[in-house]
């Protein structure tokens, strides 16, 4: 390999700049040094490419990481008659300066340039921070992959018909329409809590994809205001949600001297009211787990009160099992169980994966009814009822 030029001060200065620049931006000494040679390669095409920039081809540039000494390289073939000089040497000259080289044979000749530190300093401003922000969107991409199902607080910065952008720090985040709480107001300026749940690319830089309407922010809440359940005393069973309205959310305890609704809950409800102080008009059941169907089902549709769950297991064409519950409640009780416009039965079978229909307690006794009279019930052979004449 051919000697190398001797430093010069820019060169020197320029090292320490990556070293320090390196250690403050928290990218690697390499990618820089990796850019900067990239960019030296760039400039001296320009400067002695002539109207082509392509002519010269298979150009290197080395940088000596300690002490800065830079090289420029070209590869080039030997040949026997020399077709393209900026790409081939003959066999002559490259014996001239190896005498065991042959035709075929690669060499890699130093570049002599004048003024080679002005060639860098002058290749470093764009190359290097390209490279920071190549490095930068990097880093930017995996700390939030990282924080993937985290909560994360921002400030609503505006809204357009893409979305929500929203102020996180360092990098930028959108809360797209699927993430927007209906009617809730994002006013620029509002510090919000979001989850993280995604980093896409847009227009060449990360984009964190935040969301409001996760069920998993009831439960990344919950885990900020209830120490027993990230300490494993308790735990989360099923969340269902219909965010900006309400949601239920099913608890259990492992231990059994822990009381899992009342630890969600709190002293005098301050655990789940701090949770829903998080959304305007959300309400949040705390519902008991039950691992028996009936019970569990029962607890689901509070605050209605249950008479009875029958249970069913419908086999359908396709060989699936829909599970179904027959819940029967007290007549007073039946407005209740349904909720308005649905909502508490439908909740209920999302948390507890049953297919529910609610039946008024009235209805069951009068279908039961109706089977026993027809137990006894005579008809002759045509079909035609028997009167009794007793």
């Amino acid at each position: 390999m051919a000697k190398k030029k001797e430093p010069e001060a820019e060169i020197i200065n320029l090292i320490e700049a990556i070293k320090d620049l390196a250690k403050e931006r928290g990218i690697s000494e390499e990618e820089i040094f990796c850019a900067l040679e990239d960019g030296i390669v760039a400039a001296y095409k320009r400067e002695f490419g002539g109207a082509n920039k392509q002519d010269i081809t298979n150009v290197s540039a080395e940088i000596d990481r300690e002490t800065g000494e830079i090289a420029i390289y070209q590869m080039m073939e030997i040949v026997e008659e020399v077709l393209d000089p900026n790409a081939e040497i003959s066999i002559e000259d490259a014996q001239a300066m190896d005498p065991d080289l042959e035709i075929g044979d690669m060499i890699e000749l130093n570049l002599e340039v004048d003024d080679l530190g002005r060639l860098a300093a002058g290749a470093a401003k764009s190359s290097i921070s390209q490279k920071l922000r190549e490095a930068e969107s990097r880093k930017i991409e995996q700390e939030f992959k990282d924080k993937m199902g985290e909560i994360i607080a921002g400030t609503i910065l505006k809204k357009d018909n893409s979305g929500v952008y929203v102020d996180i720090g360092r990098a930028e985040a959108v809360l797209k329409h699927k993430g927007q709480i209906k009617g809730e107001n994002y006013a620029s300026g509002k510090l919000m809590k979001f989850l993280v749940i995604g980093v896409e690319e847009q227009n060449g830089r990360p984009t964190v994809v935040l969301s409001r309407t996760a069920p998993e922010l009831i439960k990344k809440l919950f885990e900020m205001e209830v120490p027993e359940l990230k300490d494993g005393e308790v735990e989360i069973k099923a969340i269902a949600r219909e965010p900006g309205q309400r949601s239920k959310v099913a608890v259990a305890s492992r231990n059994p001297d822990v009381d899992a609704k009342g630890t969600f809950v709190g002293p005098r409800g301050q655990r789940v009211q701090s949770v829903m102080s998080t959304f305007v008009n959300e309400r949040i059941d705390i519902i008991e787990y039950n691992p028996e169907p009936g019970i569990f089902i029962s607890e689901a549709l509070q605050p209605a009160k249950v008479v009875r769950v029958d249970m069913e297991e419908i086999v359908g064409e396709d060989g699936k099992v829909e599970k179904k519950a027959i819940v029967i409640v007290p007549d007073d009780q039946f407005t209740l169980a349904i909720g308005k416009s649905g909502q508490n039965v439908r909740l209920a079978a999302k948390l507890t994966g049953y297919s529910i229909d609610i039946k008024k307690e009235s209805d069951d006794i009068n279908e039961s009814s109706q089977k026993v009279i027809g137990q006894f019930t005579a008809y002759d052979e045509e079909g035609n009822r028997i009167e009794d004449d007793q």
